[in-house]
C-alpha cells in the first residue's frame, strides 16, 4: 500500500510538472506573439487538415493586415457583433455569460455564446474546438495572459487576422477577397457589417449566402456600429 502511495504521488508530481511546463511554453508564445504576428493558429491547422482529408486543398491565403490598414468599420462591427464591452472588460464578459448560462439551462443544452473576442482569440490561438472542462479551463488561463501582455488594440488586431470567415477563410483580407472581390480597406459600412454577421457560423453563410437571418443580424450590427468604442 505503502508502495503504490508513493508510486501515486511520484505520477502527481510528474503530472503538475507537465501541466506548469505547458502553461509556461503558452506563456511564451503570447509573450512572443505580443509583437510578432501569428502565421498560424491552432484552429487553422485544424481546419487545414479536415479540408486536405476531404481532398478539398488548403487554406486560402491569407496576408497580413496591421490594424491601423483595418477599415475603423470592420472594428465597430465585430465588436458590436461580437463582445459590446470589449473595451472595458478584462477578458471576461461576466453579465454576458450569466444571460448565456440562462439560456443554456431553458433549452436544456449548451448553445448560448458568451465568450468575449479575447477567450475567442485564446480558443482559436491554441485550442480545439471540443466542449470539455479542461478546454474551458485553459481558455480561462489563455485569456488572462492575453488581457495582462497585450493591449485591447493588439488582441482586436490579431483576432480579425485569424477567425474563421468561411470554408478554408481565415482573417480579414482572405475575407473581403472572398466576398467582395476587394481589398479590406474597401470595406463599407454595410460590407463590415456583413462580415461581423457571419462570425457565429461562417462556414454555414458561406455556403448559403445571404439568408434571412444574416441580413436582419448585419440591419442590427449597423444600428448599433456608432454607439462602439474602438481601441486607439
Amino acid at each position: 500500500m505503502q508502495r503504490l502511495s508513493k508510486m501515486l504521488w511520484k505520477l502527481l508530481r510528474w503530472g503538475l510538472l507537465a501541466l506548469v511546463l505547458w502553461e509556461v511554453w503558452i506563456l511564451a508564445q503570447v509573450f512572443w506573439w505580443r509583437t510578432h504576428n501569428p502565421e498560424e493558429t491552432s484552429f487553422m491547422r485544424l481546419r487545414a487538415e479536415a479540408r486536405h482529408e476531404a481532398g478539398l486543398g488548403g487554406l486560402m491565403p491569407h496576408p497580413w493586415v496591421s490594424y491601423e490598414r483595418i477599415p475603423d468599420s470592420l472594428k465597430r462591427a465585430v465588436i458590436a457583433a461580437e463582445d459590446s464591452t470589449f473595451t472595458a472588460h478584462h477578458g471576461f464578459d461576466w453579465e454576458g455569460m450569466r444571460k448565456a448560462f440562462d439560456k443554456d439551462l431553458r433549452r436544456g443544452r449548451a448553445v448560448a455564446g458568451g465568450s468575449t473576442i479575447t477567450q475567442q482569440l485564446a480558443k482559436n490561438l491554441f485550442l480545439s474546438g471540443q466542449r470539455s472542462l479542461w478546454r474551458k479551463g485553459q481558455e480561462a488561463v489563455i485569456t488572462l495572459m492575453l488581457e495582462a501582455l497585450w493591449s485591447k488594440r493588439r488582441i482586436l488586431e490579431v483576432y480579425l487576422n485569424v477567425i474563421e470567415w468561411g470554408d478554408g477563410v481565415f482573417g480579414c483580407a482572405a475575407a473581403t477577397r472572398h466576398y467582395f472581390q476587394e481589398p479590406v480597406n474597401a470595406l463599407t459600412f454595410p460590407q463590415s457589417a456583413h462580415l461581423a454577421s457571419m462570425i457565429p457560423s461562417p462556414r454555414y453563410f458561406d455556403r448559403h449566402g445571404e439568408t434571412e437571418r444574416l441580413l436582419e443580424k448585419s440591419d442590427i450590427i449597423q444600428m448599433r456600429m456608432p454607439q462602439v468604442a474602438v481601441p486607439r
